[in-house]
């Protein structure tokens, strides 16, 4: 099911027949290494079944971003529920395949996905966590207009890492 269309891209919700696609991004540890690791076949599996679950529950979460000229998908972008220090809010997020990166791909789906949220869903704020070290991430939540609101640390696999909160509000 297609959600958005931008001028390059298809963007819809990932489904099972994905699972290689989305093997080649999140099993690449130069994608990932904002996680620290590269996810294996069950986490990659756990992934796509915790995404089509909060398609069901939030109707939104990470969704396919397919390029249109070759219907590859190079990545994925997508709304999600999430908590930085017990606060809710819904985030932006982009993961792509490293073959697609300084295209202007994750920009071009992440504005479509910020509009959508304002346009279509009524969300008020659209917030993005991330690494302070992740310079591209943070320069991609830049030109979506967001600025930074705080930092924080979160708990992943037992660590602590610090992220900064960008917030844009409607």
């Amino acid at each position: 099911m297609i959600i958005l269309k931008t001028s390059r891209l298809y963007i819809r919700e990932i489904c099972t027949d994905d699972y290689d696609a989305i093997c080649s991004i999140l099993q690449d540890i130069d994608v990932m290494y904002a996680w620290e690791h590269a996810f294996s076949d069950e986490e990659v599996t756990a992934w796509i079944n915790e995404n089509m679950m909060r398609y069901k529950r939030d109707g939104y979460s990470y969704w396919a971003v397919i390029e249109k000229s070759t219907v590859r998908l190079i990545g994925v972008t997508g709304l999600i529920a999430e908590q930085a220090d017990n606060e809710a809010y819904v985030g932006i997020g982009y993961i792509y395949n490293r073959s697609s990166w300084k295209n202007g791909y994750a920009l071009e789906a992440a504005k479509a996905c910020v509009q959508y949220a304002f346009d279509e869903l009524n969300i008020d704020e659209i917030t993005a966590q991330i690494r302070p070290d992740n310079l591209s991430s943070r320069r991609l939540a830049e030109k979506l207009g967001m600025i930074p609101k705080k930092e924080f640390t979160k708990i992943y696999k037992g660590k602590e890492m610090k992220h900064i909160l960008y917030s844009r509000t409607k």
